[in-house]
């Protein structure tokens, strides 16, 4: 274990100095991690930013793109052969279709590069020709993002977070069920393996669906090539002192530490180390709706795995010593477009304190980090209804899987965020004096003008964000 992490540390410091020594005689390369929890909308998210950059009418906040500074974009293989390129022709297709619908999720690592013809800005910039810069987007499930939080928990310590946290969470009886038939500290049988894992799978998609965030370990959510392998065959188990060497307990506890070694370490030193900004996406109105335990779960859960981003200022040295630190930051809640721009600012501050702790330990540690309510696809308009005398501001779309048209209003979201963290943080079951909905909307039929990317809400401020500086 010890010789793997200084392998690791090495190859990550020999990439650091190689880019660093090379960094003024090549062109300059962004790399960006999008990332996400299920249904965010990272696929989405990335689809309509690239059409947004590549016709950058609807990016007014882009100040290189308002002020005409970026002459051209265009797509262009991505410089890892090994990564699967981000189907970004098949998902623009399915997003702006006579009938349009929603693209499949995101189920593994992909990549894509935008290469960006950029005129420089100063007092010098007349003097100079454009430069090309380079964005790599790095598009990954959140559910491996939670995993990184593993390496630092032994089998003991994450079973017992785990069944502790269990009783709280939906389809958790069959697997209690299914741990209670067996004896950990007797001899392993793989058909009891077996069982018990894919009651504990089953334990997992079912909190997922029900807004639950932490539901590691990830890739039994999103198994791949590895599906029914033996490093996704374990569960949680009862602490047994001394177990035997050949019993269940043991033969758990060997998966999970080839789990963290084969699966979780490899995709931290090849793929998210080398990340220099970061997004974030958060479904925080379904987490609302799901309840106040699937809010501070959610809470939770950001703060533990941002960590993981080691954050920091991109400097010279730091490079040099240290490899790559993510040094930007944006917590982004999706789906704006399912609220009236009169509650935008509620949903931003119910972001921002939601992943407070979050934040502030990133900012202790340099990197600059910024909370926003977007939506990457806009699927709705905004509308009033007279309710009760009251003035109501509602949004208007199509229902998805069905041709109807729907006013939509969620509920009264506090101006407050402590009205809901409060509950959140105190174990409250529900919500005692509101109820807050959601719908699930299709994609509206676009008629794009040339030079028109696909409607939005404030996806140039993220851009701005995240890019404005390198461009």
């Amino acid at each position: 274990m010890v010789i793997t992490t200084v392998a690791d540390t090495i190859t990550r410091s020999v990439g650091a100095v190689t880019g660093t020594l090379s960094a003024p005689f090549t062109d300059p390369v962004i790399r960006l991690g999008v990332t996400g929890l299920s249904r965010a909308g990272k696929t989405v998210f990335i689809t309509s930013l690239v059409a947004n950059l590549l016709n950058r009418r609807r990016m007014p906040q882009l100040q290189a793109a308002a002020s005409g500074r970026i002459q051209t974009v265009y797509l262009q293989p991505q410089p890892d052969d090994t990564v699967p390129r981000f189907d970004y022709e098949n998902h623009l297709a399915a997003l702006t279709a006579k009938q349009p619908f929603w693209p499949e999720g995101t189920q593994r690592i992909s990549e894509l590069r935008l290469s960006l013809k950029v005129q420089p800005s100063g007092f010098f910039s007349g003097l100079q020709g454009p430069r090309t810069v380079h964005l790599d987007i790095v598009d990954y499930p959140g559910e491996w993002l939670l995993d990184l939080s593993l390496l630092d928990k032994d089998f003991a310590t994450w079973s017992a977070e785990t069944l502790e946290r269990m009783p709280t969470r939906p389809a958790a009886d069959a697997f209690v069920a299914e741990l209670g038939a067996c004896d950990a500290a007797k001899g392993f049988e793989e058909p009891q393996a077996q069982a018990l894992a894919s009651t504990f799978t089953a334990h997992l998609n079912a909190a997922r669906e029900a807004g639950f965030s932490d539901c590691t370990p990830g890739r039994f959510l999103l198994p791949g090539d590895l599906e029914g392998s033996p490093v996704l065959t374990f569960a949680p188990l009862p602490l047994i002192e001394k177990p035997a060497r050949k019993s269940l307990w043991r033969e758990f506890e060997r998966r999970f530490e080839s789990y963290k070694r084969n699966v979780v370490r490899p995709f931290f030193r090849d793929h998210f180390a080398k990340i220099d900004r970061q997004i974030v996406l958060v479904d925080v109105l379904g987490a609302i709706h799901a309840g106040p335990q699937a809010v501070e779960d959610m809470r939770r859960s950001m703060g533990d795995i941002l960590g993981a981003f080691r954050p920091g200022r991109n400097s010279f040295l730091s490079q040099l010593l240290q490899g790559r630190r993510v040094d930007k930051i944006l917590f982004a809640a999706t789906k704006a477009d399912h609220l009236h721009h009169q509650q935008h600012p509620q949903l931003t501050a119910i972001t921002q304190a939601l992943l407070r702790d979050a934040q502030d330990r990133a900012e202790f540690s340099g990197a600059t980090t910024k909370a926003m309510s977007i939506a990457a696809l806009r699927t709705t308009v905004e509308d009033t209804r007279n309710h009760n005398g009251a003035s109501l501001g509602v949004v208007r779309g199509q229902l998805l899987n069905t041709d109807k048209q729907a006013a939509f209003y969620p509920g009264a979201l506090p101006s407050d965020p402590a009205h809901l963290l409060g509950p959140a943080r105190s174990g409250a079951e529900n919500w005692l004096d509101a109820d807050y909905e959601v719908m699930s909307f299709a994609p509206a039929p676009l008629t794009l003008k040339p030079g028109d990317g696909p409607p939005h809400i404030r996806l140039d401020r993220a851009a701005q964000f995240l890019l404005g500086d390198k461009l």
